[in-house]
């Protein structure tokens, strides 16, 4: 018996696959993966940041960022400067803004605050403003202790003494006379919170764990984030910054990191394949369908921050912009279906060889289906809690629920969300239908055996597929009515 089972196990360790199919396969992923390399040439920004520099006599180019401690900390006497209100939600670094985009010194309107300006509305509200005497750590005025006022986000973040800040120190004229309240030296404003070290604990207790529970595999799914990240700081971002077309490098982007990422995270595998064909398909239709939905629904993809960009990188596209931030976001929820599925099909016909390839696709799509089910919950519930503050001004504002939702900031998630849900959807059944294409259309057929590595982790889904296949449907007999039985 033990000797039955264990030659039984060893049967499930590999699937047969079509040599045609399989071809065919490899042969579309070696071009797609060559434009890709192609693509990462041609797009390749150069080492000169574009756009942004301001001219050197401005005060701008004169502009330091050291960081300091809080020395101490006290509630402001009188209101944080009222600077011109203005309207709509955006933020300006030393003030507010008007409309949907940001001013550099301007003041704050509606529910936008800013970095030294006023905050709420109009920017006077003394509940979010606090004082704090802070010691300059480096840079030109290193050693030296300044007071700085502290509004909106900074006032609201339970800083204490000893917490660093990262300050944003603008070089005033000599003959400047400006007089900002309650002592506070003027030029001298908080640009963020020093959150190095808590950031780094978190990172690491999140890598503990993903290590701990997934082994090897949770090992190398932190290698492709690790290798994720670099592409879209070392690629991405400076492509798009140097006005490189948006679609191309979003597509080229994301192409680059699914190769990486897939095959580093489930190995070189025919199943795998399957899925990086489907995840490619995914991100290419959802890359078409943002492309439409931007244009259709006349969003500018100016938001709060990219209202505060714009002036500074005149060059950058930002409808092009907002395409390629709806293409990168759904690259993880699509992964993980299609990795699903094309694993579902694989360990489908490892149980169930006799099945024919539409029996094969239709119980895949069984699993498939359920996984969408939750996975659109994934995304929409992701979106909502990222952007739960412009979800608030659903409640803040007197206005009919559909006029809220063709504000910007509301209608950019909804695109975003529904772009990526249905991106992610049509992915399913084309990554079920490419894995059983991979297949022949029965057991019998001659094919080339491929190992599909069914690790420990996968004994379970296989014990539990082997068990549905045994399970036999009740017989249901009818009564003899001789015997009325």
């Amino acid at each position: 018996m033990g000797h039955g089972h264990e030659h039984d196990s060893a049967a499930l360790r590999q699937v047969e696959v079509a040599r045609t199919p399989r071809r065919i396969l490899l042969a579309v992923l070696i071009v797609v993966g060559v434009a890709t390399i192609v693509g990462l040439l041609l797009l390749w920004p150069s080492a000169e940041r574009p756009g942004g520099a301001p001219a050197s006599g401005s005060p701008v180019a004169k502009t330091t960022y050291p960081t300091g401690e809080i020395l101490r900390m006290s509630d402001c006497a009188t209101p944080g400067p009222s600077a011109p209100s203005g309207g709509g939600t955006g933020s300006g670094a030393t003030g507010g803004s008007g409309g949907t985009g940001s001013g550099a010194t301007g003041g704050s309107g509606g529910t936008g605050s800013g970095a030294t300006g006023g905050s709420g509305a109009g920017g006077t509200s003394p509940a979010a403003c606090a004082i704090a005497q802070v010691r300059i750590e480096n840079g030109a005025r290193a050693g030296e202790t300044v007071r700085i006022m502290l509004n909106g986000p900074f006032a609201r973040a339970g800083l204490h003494p000893g917490d660093r800040l990262e300050l944003m120190v603008i070089a005033l004229p000599t003959h400047s006379s400006i007089v900002q309240p309650g002592g506070v030296d003027p030029g001298i404003s908080a640009f963020g919170v020093v959150r190095t070290v808590p950031l780094a604990v978190w990172a690491g207790l999140f890598a503990l764990v993903v290590i701990v529970v997934g082994l090897l595999r949770g090992l190398l799914a932190l290698v492709g984030l690790v290798f994720s990240g670099a592409m879209i700081v070392m690629f991405l971002l400076p492509a798009l910054l140097h006005a490189e077309p948006a679609m191309a490098v979003a597509l080229v982007g994301a192409s680059a990191i699914l190769y990486v990422v897939l095959y580093l995270a489930h190995g070189l595998s025919m199943r795998t394949s399957a899925a990086l064909a489907g995840t490619l398909a995914g991100v290419a239709i959802t890359a078409v369908l943002a492309q439409l939905a931007v244009g259709t629904t006349r969003l500018s993809g100016l938001d709060e921050s990219a209202g505060f960009l714009a002036p500074m990188v005149p060059q950058v596209d930002f409808h092009g912009l907002l395409t390629c931030a709806i293409i990168i976001a759904g690259l993880g929820v699509l992964n993980d279906v299609t990795i699903t599925q094309s694993s579902a099909v694989w360990e489908l016909r490892a149980v169930a060889p006799e099945l024919s390839r539409r029996q094969l696709f239709g119980r895949a799509m069984r699993i498939g289906r359920d996984h969408i089910a939750s996975t659109i919950y994934t995304i929409v519930f992701a979106y909502v809690g990222a952007s739960l503050s412009v979800v608030l001004l659903l409640y803040v504002y007197d206005q009919p629920m559909m006029n809220m939702l063709g504000l910007e900031d509301i209608a950019t998630e909804i695109v975003r969300t529904l772009c990526s849900g249905i991106g992610l959807v049509l992915a399913v059944p084309l990554t079920t239908a490419i894995a059983v294409a991979l297949l022949p259309p029965r057991s019998a057929v001659t094919g080339e055996s491929i190992p599909v590595p069914l690790g420990e982790d996968d004994a379970d889904t296989v014990e539990w597929l082997r068990t549905l296949r045994t399970v036999e449907a009740p017989t249901i007999v009818a009564p003899d009515p001789r015997t009325g039985g």
